[in-house]
């Protein structure tokens, strides 16, 4: 499994607005690989400004081609993204 974390590009809520719907059908058609997602909001709770994804995927390149398939990656919503190994513990 893997957390990753990607954080938007300033100045790009409207992209991020303009491909939500499709993203949000991505996860949906992988839903067997996304143990959970979510924004990161702003400290005031109203805006996104990065996204946090759990994600069950055997290999590190399984997961690449995942993430670059992204209607988000594909959009260059992204500033960066870390992509970090995990195990749940609990």
């Amino acid at each position: 499994m893997f957390v990753v974390h990607c954080k938007d590009k300033a100045q790009a809520r409207q992209v991020r607005l303009d491909n939500r719907a499709a993203h949000l059908d991505y996860l949906k058609a992988h839903a067997a690989q996304v143990v959970m997602a979510g924004p990161v909001l702003t400290e005031d709770g109203q805006g996104m400004v990065g996204s946090v994804l759990v994600l069950d995927f055997a290999t590190r390149a399984e997961l690449d081609a995942f993430l670059a398939s992204d209607p988000y990656a594909r959009a260059g919503l992204f500033e960066s993204v870390t992509v970090l190994p995990w195990k749940r513990a609990v």
